[in-house]
């Protein structure tokens, strides 16, 4: 800022705070290096008297920030802006619908033993080594499947003949397929690609393919990806419709205008239309697991809802101290916007921790919730002030209630609790950890695995081939497992071929837990020996993975090693057990380097090493309060039959690193824009009670009803066919209410009451280390900018 002429004190606009222009020690923002506003006073020279609001008559204005010039051209240009979004809507749309790619999982981890296993298999020829498969149980209930011999071959050729189809395995010509009573077999059909990502269509061409066979009695059900697909579809638009109808009712009764519920569902479902289209062309080029567009859709309601909210609450607000509509809806950009950038980045650091985990499938699944998030913040600070600019200040003129705005006084009742809370810090302290604690007991128990196909609803075609598996070959017959020999020049002598192959047969016949193994048989090329193995339990059980373990630690060795030859386990089964070994082993890495990145966020923005800790690890214990949850849900059983899972299952193994960069990003959220309104009142006051509990009261209003939003977008996925997105969709719901209650409420205030001045204390070389962001910017923008 320019020096007044008379070389009086000049004030910071937007802070309330004084600086002395001859004072070179002083901070640009206001503050001295202990991190205080200067009118709280220093050793040797007196407090000068509150500022009048605006900068003095004297002083030359400075320019507008980019923010602040961004917001206003929006809402001045409202039309513009709206149609340059609907082209590109309407671009990126028709581009994906033209070249959008598919979306399938790909638990592939190179360098693996399971991948090496595969990849030997598909160099040396060996069995069903080609494709994707996918089974088509049938079973008779009374006779044999010979009995139809006819229609079994009829429905084989019309199989064989589908587009994608590489081969079919007729149950009545297969080894292994058709039970020891005739009644129950199953084709085994070997795709180009996952079926799961086919078009739901396909099922029909697959069931008139099986016409034959059905219109002879016998049950026919689908089983692995093929049954992936022909699960209801409708499920998932119903949870959208129920998220963004729930949005609808909170927003209007919690702010009364129809505007203010209108302007961020527009903006969000811009913003999740467009993001969801880009990671259709994202998918094109690289590979995105199946969960990846309701993630994203999750996600990008979710934060889209929730930015363009608090852009929205803050307009209405300055609208009753400025006349421009376009200059409001610049300041909120200024303002609020920044800290809607800042929580965004958070969120989409966060994201990117996942690739920490070194397992593509999780990184890319962080890349397709940061799209959408990312695309719903630009959404929010372009469309919705345009949107705010078209409303001018009639934003109030259709309404339902009375609309409220953030309390202007101090005898609220947000003021109120925060008085309360700061007479009894410790007691609140306390007793919010004692609640978060409790909550995360669960997790100490928390079980990886896959969630297969048997925690499905029976109403499912994949739930009942599973069930027809488990009863006519076991339960493990749902998760055979492929045993991989490399021979060296000593194993492909005849006689010790045959040694091996005896032993290495009773070994694994021999080994407990395993309920039947195929004779090793060489590939074509003799380079490798193969057997299937097949548990006693189903893939999902605690004693599979043990099993697992016996045959790779023990039964392989010391069957092989006399021989010189290696083993590998590979296979479905065996893949996703090792995925969760990965994941397991590499989450603690994921969890530093995403709490590190957050603390070194939070440092730079707030100026405070303590404000910074504080915040990761009140986000720590949110986090192991929703794992707990989940465990308690889905693994111990409890009310697990109310979301349409009807047996214990295990934690998926990625859920846990999805969920806690997503729920740390999330979290952040609501840390920034509080601790960005505290800040503001500290900057201007220099009282760090009354600061706590005017920056609690200016947005608690906006924080909860944001939160119900959120809450109710990420619940309403529970009616989801998916099993792991109803784990994801509860433990990100119970999350955020935590944060906007528990968090919030009791612990942020209670520990800053308790840190006092402490909280904005910085070392002062580290103060000069640091860059500068600020999240708030200036609350009063540039006369300059006023009144242009």
């Amino acid at each position: 800022m320019t020096k007044p002429t008379d070389q009086t004190t000049a004030y910071r606009t937007g802070t309330g705070t004084a600086t002395d222009d001859t004072d070179s020690t002083d901070r640009a923002d206001g503050t001295d290096r202990t991190g205080r506003p200067e009118h709280a006073g220093r050793a040797g020279r007196s407090a000068p008297p509150r500022p009048r609001p605006g900068p003095p008559a004297a002083a030359a204005p400075a320019p507008a920030g980019l923010l602040h010039r961004t917001g206003r051209a929006c809402a001045r240009r409202p039309w513009l802006v709206v149609a340059l979004w609907l082209l590109v809507l309407l671009a990126v749309v028709g581009a994906d619908r033209a070249w959008g790619g598919r979306y399938e999982d790909d638990f592939s981890l190179p360098g693996t033993s399971v991948q090496t296993g595969a990849e030997l298999l598909d160099a040396h020829g060996g069995p069903k080594a080609a494709g994707v498969p996918a089974q088509i149980v049938l079973s008779t209930g009374g006779g044999t499947l010979a009995a139809h011999r006819a229609a079994v071959g009829t429905v084989r050729d019309r199989l064989a003949g589908l587009p994608d189809v590489l081969s079919v395995a007729d149950p009545l010509a297969t080894p292994g397929a058709l039970t020891d009573d005739g009644r129950t077999g199953y084709f085994t059909v070997r795709f180009a690609s996952s079926p799961a990502a086919f078009e739901k269509t396909y099922v029909d061409r697959v069931d008139r393919a099986v016409a034959p066979l059905r219109a002879d009695g016998v049950t026919v059900e689908y089983g692995g990806p093929l049954g992936q697909l022909d699960r209801p579809g409708a499920a998932d638009r119903a949870s959208e419709a129920i998220g963004v109808g729930t949005a609808v009712v909170v927003l209007l009764l919690g702010f009364g205008s129809v505007a203010a519920a209108a302007f961020p569902l527009i903006s969000a479902a811009v913003g999740v239309a467009a993001g969801l289209a880009a990671l259709g062309l994202l998918a094109a080029c690289s590979d995105f697991a199946a969960v990846s567009p309701t993630l994203a859709v999750m996600m990008g309601l979710g934060v889209g809802l929730d930015y363009s909210l608090f852009l929205v609450t803050r307009h209405r607000k300055l609208l009753h101290s400025v006349p421009d509509p376009a200059e409001a809806a610049g300041r909120t950009v200024a303002t609020s916007g920044r800290a809607v950038l800042v929580a965004a980045l958070t969120v989409a650091a966060a994201l990117a921790g996942l690739f920490a985990s070194g397992v593509g499938f999780i990184g890319m699944l962080g890349v397709a919730a940061g799209v959408t998030v990312l695309t719903g913040a630009l959404a929010a600070l372009t469309l919705t002030p345009a949107l705010l600019g078209l409303a001018g200040r009639r934003i109030d003129r259709f309404r339902v209630r009375r609309p409220v705005d953030e309390p202007d006084g101090d005898g609220d009742v947000w003021h109120r609790w925060a008085a309360l809370v700061a007479r009894r810090p410790w007691t609140f302290l306390l007793l919010g950890t004692a609640v978060l604690g409790l909550l995360a007991v669960p997790a100490l128990s928390m079980r990886l695995g896959h969630v297969d196909a048997g925690a499905s609803p029976s109403s499912y075609t994949e739930r009942r081939a599973y069930d027809l598996v488990s009863a006519g070959f076991g339960p493990g017959a749902n998760g055979p497992v492929t045993v991989v020999v490399t021979l060296d020049k000593d194993g492909t002598d005849p006689a010790g071929r045959a040694r091996l192959v005896d032993g290495l047969h009773r070994a694994l016949t021999g080994t407990p837990g395993v309920a039947s193994a195929t004779r090793p048989a060489p590939t074509p090329d003799g380079a490798l020996l193969v057997s299937t193995v097949v548990p006693d339990s189903a893939p999902q059980d605690r004693a599979t993975a043990g099993l697992l373990h016996r045959l790779e630690d023990r039964t392989l060795p010391e069957a092989l090693d006399p021989y010189g030859a290696t083993g590998y386990l590979t296979g479905q089964t065996a893949a996703q057990q090792t995925f969760r070994n990965v994941l397991a082993e590499r989450l603690p890495l994921v969890v530093g380097l995403v709490v590190a990145a957050a603390f070194v966020l939070l440092l730079t923005v707030f100026r405070s090493p303590l404000v910074a800790l504080k915040a990761g690890l009140l986000n720590l214990l949110s986090i192991g309060a929703s794992f707990g949850v989940v465990v308690a849900v889905f693994q111990w059983g409890w009310g697990a039959g109310l979301l349409g899972v009807h047996e214990s299952v295990p934690v998926e193994s990625y859920v846990p690193t999805m969920m806690f960069a997503i729920v740390f990003g999330l979290s952040m959220d609501y840390e920034v824009f509080l601790l960005s309104r505290i800040r503001e009142h500290w900057l201007a006051t220099g009282d760090n009670q009354e600061s706590v509990a005017a920056g609690l009261a200016s947005t608690a209003r906006v924080i909860t009803c944001a939160a119900i939003v959120m809450t109710s977008v990420f619940l309403a996925f529970l009616l989801s066919t998916s099993t792991v997105v109803k784990m994801l969709a509860l433990g990100l719901g119970v999350s955020v209410v935590l944060d906007a209650t528990v968090v919030r409420l009791l612990l942020v205030p209670a520990t800053m009451n308790l840190l006092g001045r402490a909280n904005w204390w910085i070392p002062a070389r580290l103060d000069r280390l640091l860059p500068r962001l600020d999240p708030e910017g200036a609350a009063h923008p540039a006369a300059e900018g006023a009144g242009a």
